[in-house]
């Protein structure tokens, strides 16, 4: 008798969205990178607290080489295996890119839904995207990733049967399950695409009037969970959301700031950097990464009390570099509240060594070094638009999105008094 229809991983339908209790697991090669896998897990445990997940436990195991079929070797398989149902069965989340066939036999070993490293942060995005466009471009995401992991969905099956033909004879062999399910996909993908195109002309029109705008613009980048979202409630004195989790800011949101010169300049808040992020994501970030493409300057915010600060600084300027960016930039060095005086000077000196630039030390959170911070934007606001009335005004070409009612009011009252 043919088993019920399964997701197209294997696991059944919602799993990815309704995890209760789960097991973290990683892989390190060598004794000298167990203490990097221990900090990835850290984060990985971060990941699922921001699905509002219960850890009942994390295991880092050695790797010799990567076993083609299961990823981890067969007895670590089977080790894992014991503690699962030890452990009451909870789902497991791998801090490593599962091939669909690994995804596949693990769920088969373990008796339990698997998911990697890509498929926990498809699902925070998921949870997490507010504007259509986001929406779009992390339904895209899913159903790309989905795609190559319908071979195991359906092996149970077999061909569709064809239609009784004249004469009683049947036709041939339909299409398979997989294949009806991948052109399926393959439609809704099609669909996405020429909705995503609409909402990106539609955003491309609402933006034309303000091209002429005379402020300049700051992005504010820097790994998730940084401190961005705090840092422009504090220098703008607005009311975004500002959750101590990982990814807890998708959309761009703009705010206005006004600098001790009289100078106004439009500050961006944008989704968080991290490392290894999925390819398939790369798409969804689209809008995001426009604003700090176009932005006239940058501020690059840095976790001074992580301890992995300089790993993720340079994941930040890894990626600014892929982007294309090279607009000057303040370098805010964060979160210095939570260490003592030395401490914190003794990793901002790092930091700024890593970035190329001078670091500010603030803390988002206390006010602390903000007007120092306040002039070094002001300062790079002066280069990048010196003379707001005497040139020929420009903004970030970046939607309004997510920002407080009557800010492109205000944006537009300022064209108006340039013009005068």
């Amino acid at each position: 008798m043919a088993r019920n229809r399964q997701s197209p991983s294997g696991a059944d339908p919602g799993v990815a969205t309704a995890l209760d209790r789960v097991l973290i697991a990683g892989a390190y090669r060598g004794g000298s990178r167990r203490e990097q896998t221990e900090l990835e897990l850290d984060e990985l445990e971060e990941l699922a607290r921001t699905l509002r997940t219960a850890i009942v436990e994390r295991a880092a195991v050695p790797l010799p080489e990567i076993h083609p079929g299961t990823f981890f070797g067969s007895g670590t398989v089977d080790a894992l295996g014991a503690r699962i149902e030890e452990l009451g069965g909870p789902a497991v989340l791998v801090n490593d890119q599962l091939s669909p066939r690994q995804q596949r036999n693990l769920q088969e070993r373990w008796g339990v839904p698997v998911l990697d490293r890509t498929e926990v942060i498809l699902s925070i995005f998921a949870r997490r995207a507010r504007t259509a466009e986001g929406r779009v471009q992390v339904e895209m995401a899913q159903l790309e990733h989905q795609l190559p992991r319908l071979a195991g969905g359906w092996a149970h099956l077999e061909r569709q049967r064809g239609r009784v033909g004249a004469g009683g004879m049947r036709g041939g062999m339909g299409e398979k399950q997989i294949e009806v399910d991948r052109r399926l996909i393959n439609q809704k993908l099609r669909r996405l695409r020429q909705r995503l195109k609409e909402i990106q002309r539609q955003r491309t029109t609402r933006r034309t009037a303000r091209t002429a705008v005379p402020l300049a613009s700051c992005a504010l980048v820097g790994y998730t969970n940084a401190g961005k979202s705090t840092l422009l409630n504090r220098l703008t004195n607005s009311n975004v959301l500002a959750d101590d989790l990982l990814f807890a800011t998708l959309d761009p949101t703009s705010r206005l700031l006004n600098v001790a010169s009289g100078r106004r300049i439009i500050v961006t808040d944008t989704v968080g950097f991290i490392q290894s992020l999925p390819h398939e994501l790369v798409e969804a970030f689209a809008a995001t990464l426009e604003e700090v493409r176009e932005a006239h300057m940058l501020t690059i915010v840095v976790d001074a009390f992580h301890p992995d600060a300089e790993a993720q600084l340079e994941t930040v300027l890894a990626t600014l570099d892929d982007m294309g960016c090279d607009q000057p930039a303040v370098l805010a060095v964060n979160k210095v509240d939570r260490l003592d005086h030395a401490d914190a000077a003794e990793v901002a000196c790092r930091l700024g060594q890593i970035a190329g630039l001078s670091p500010v030390l603030i803390s988002a959170a206390k006010g602390t070094g903000m007007r120092e911070l306040r002039s070094a934007i002001d300062e790079l606001a002066a280069e990048a638009v010196p003379d707001t009335r005497a040139n020929r005004p420009i903004i970030a070409a970046g939607s309004f999105d997510g920002a407080a009612p009557g800010l492109e009011d205000a944006v537009l009252d300022e064209t108006r008094r340039a013009a005068s």
